[in-house]
């Protein structure tokens, strides 16, 4: 955006609740009669069971399988489907590489697009962006797209059926959020007076964090007896609204860049998005020198939903030093977002803090004082 401005991109409408996915139709029609709709493999059997019929009367729906990473390829394959089916409404329903597809696809088409997420590990839901990312998964780049997902269905009876595993890497990656927002409008105030959408962003982070902090523990806990309570559907919320719009609107950091560079760990390859996220916030906490209270904060939260702490809690057996300075030299490249920290950014810098979060979370992981009390807040 010219002269660095910020915007506020929320989507059109977002809905939470019971058996939206059944009325899908209804939602779709405002927007086009030929949905292209590209699902998940393990919900396309539901979804044209649940949300096929809803489009009787109203038009027609394709369905379509998803073929696992959000590529130029995967992209391009179902441009062209859309196109053949002659398409005015994309539809996304599974994971964030699947809804950032159907968001690509929708993009570059210039329709509409309704996303329909199945777990909250990630908000792609609700972004104006796509991660894209190699045939191996390795992070290509992120798509800038011009406008938010029409409509948002978060469907809390599928969101909650999703694996408690899922779950607890979407409060990760939703943890981040409100750090990585912070350290945007602190290098906006350097570089002069921050818009008043960045001061609602952070605000909206702010909430993001809040509501995780008194609900995510309860939340896991609600999830695990498969009971839908307050606090589940508050983290749901916070996991795929507030994360995803105040991100979005105020920026992503060195986390995110952290991230990006471990995607080329082998190790840590089943590790998950929001999973290493959190570790990558600690990393970036500690590349800011954040107050020990802070960091002592985030590590209380980090072991009381139970998400990895340590990098050997990741999958890494052995650290080996040159593939993590290769981590540090990747998280520093131009295209990704280290360059939104509000001062310089080597690669050394990054390396040392890496070894720093590890250490912390080590000791925190092994202390059993620490570990009472964050046993204390689950």
């Amino acid at each position: 955006m010219p002269n660095g401005a910020i915007s506020i991109t929320p989507p059109g409408k977002f809905f939470i609740g019971k058996g939206l996915l059944a009325d899908l139709g209804s939602y779709a029609q405002a927007f086009g009669s030929s949905a292209y709709v590209i699902c998940d493999k393990f919900i396309l059997e539901r979804a044209i069971a649940e949300a096929g019929p809803s489009f009787e009367d109203r038009g027609k729906a394709v369905f379509s399988k998803f073929r696992h990473e959000c590529t130029r390829i995967e992209i391009n394959r179902n441009r062209e489907l859309a196109r053949s089916v002659k398409a005015d409404l994309i539809v996304g329903i599974g994971g964030g590489k699947t809804l950032d597809t159907a968001k690509a696809v929708a993009c570059q088409e210039r329709l509409p697009v309704l996303t329909v997420p199945t777990t909250a590990s990630s908000d792609a839901a609700c972004t104006a962006r796509a991660l894209i990312y190699t045939l191996n998964s390795e992070f290509d780049s992120c798509m800038l797209l011009t406008s938010s997902p029409e409509i948002v269905l978060a469907d809390t009876e599928i969101l909650a059926a999703a694996p408690v595993r899922l779950f607890v890497a979407g409060i990760g990656k939703a943890l981040a959020t409100y750090f990585e927002v912070r350290a945007c409008y602190r290098a906006k105030a350097d570089r002069g007076a921050p818009t008043r959408a960045a001061r609602i962003a952070l605000a909206t982070a702010r909430r993001c964090l809040d509501s995780l902090l008194e609900n995510a523990a309860q939340a896991r806990l609600d999830l695990e007896r498969q009971r839908s309570t307050p606090a589940l559907e508050a983290v749901l919320e916070a996991v795929v609204y507030l994360s995803g719009v105040s991100a979005d609107s105020g920026g992503r950091a060195a986390a995110h860049a952290i991230h990006n560079g471990m995607l080329a760990v082998p190790a840590l390859q089943h590790a998950r998005h929001g999973e290493k996220m959190a570790f990558a916030l600690l990393a970036q906490l500690a590349m800011e020198k954040a107050p020990a209270e802070e960091i002592a904060m985030v590590l209380d939260f980090i072991q009381a939903v139970g998400l990895p702490l340590t990098l050997q809690d990741l999958g890494v057996k052995a650290f080996a030093e040159a593939q993590w300075r290769r981590v540090a030299e990747r998280a520093c490249a131009k295209h990704d977002s280290m360059g939104n920290m509000p001062f310089a950014v080597a690669p050394d810098d990054v390396y040392r803090a890496i070894r720093e979060a590890d250490a912390l979370a080590g000791a925190r992981r092994d202390s059993p004082v620490r570990q009472c009390r964050a046993a204390a807040l689950g």
